[in-house]
């Protein structure tokens, strides 16, 4: 039977190098994100969260220290290796939507589709279906500039659910939202980590998000300065901030 860890971390470190002087990014000493698992991660500008969102999603390559996913350890895996990682497992969702603007939001999800039905992952995600999931049945057809800034992040979802992922990250992925679309995003988020299994790690900088989470990671100067389990996760329409 697998482990209920999906990821885990062991004193993972993440250092930079600016001409002699090395600055520590990051440092966890241990972490671990469970299956379908809702984890939020908060802290101020430069503390070390898209540092730790990085590794996790194989972007970026620790200094040192050990990152095992589903039991594997991937902290040592080149470019191609961690590219492959990247395609198979993590679906990404960032602050900028990132959709290709020459595309409709049907094609831009069976772009991420056949991306990941290479090298025998199978095309078992239809994009009309996901967009649905997110509520943007009516839209299929629809160019990025035809769609508000809500409605392209739920593209964006519906894309990062394209290679049916074991995580889903985000990145401040309501930070350029209003109150009332960055809920539906929310809400979005929810529903996948319910529904699809999937677990689920959110940045954001904005404390009232981190009710929505099984468990908040506050993170303060490139360490894990608390953790807090919420026994009763609050629905994302519901959230007020």
């Amino acid at each position: 039977m697998p482990s209920d860890d999906l990821v885990v971390l062991r004193d993972v470190r993440k250092v930079y190098r600016m001409g002699d002087v090395e600055v520590q990014a990051l440092h966890v000493r241990e972490l671990t994100i469970r299956r379908g698992e809702f984890v939020a991660v908060l802290g101020p500008s430069g503390s070390g969260k898209t540092t730790l969102l990085n590794l996790v999603g194989g972007i970026d390559a620790p200094t040192s220290g050990q990152i095992l996913f589903d039991g594997e350890d991937i902290s040592g895996f080149s470019d191609r290796q961690l590219t492959l990682f990247r395609r198979e497992n993590v679906g990404f969702v960032f602050q900028f939507f990132n959709l290709i603007p020459t595309l409709t939001a049907e094609e831009n999800v069976r772009f991420a589709v056949d991306l990941a039905s290479r090298d025998g992952v199978p095309p078992d995600r239809d994009p009309k279906a996901l967009l649905a999931k997110v509520g943007l049945a009516d839209r299929v057809s629809h160019f990025p500039k035809q769609l508000s800034g809500g409605e392209q992040q739920r593209v964006a979802v519906a894309r990062a659910l394209a290679k049916n992922p074991k995580l889903i990250l985000g990145d401040e992925p309501t930070g350029n939202l209003d109150f009332r679309t960055g809920k539906l995003v929310l809400s979005a988020l929810r529903d996948v980590n319910r529904d699809e299994g999937a677990a689920v790690v959110l940045v954001t900088h904005n404390m009232p998000l981190a009710a929505i989470a099984d468990r908040v990671l506050h993170i303060r100067d490139g360490e894990i300065a608390s953790v807090e389990i919420n026994e009763r996760p609050v629905a994302p329409e519901d959230v007020t901030w």
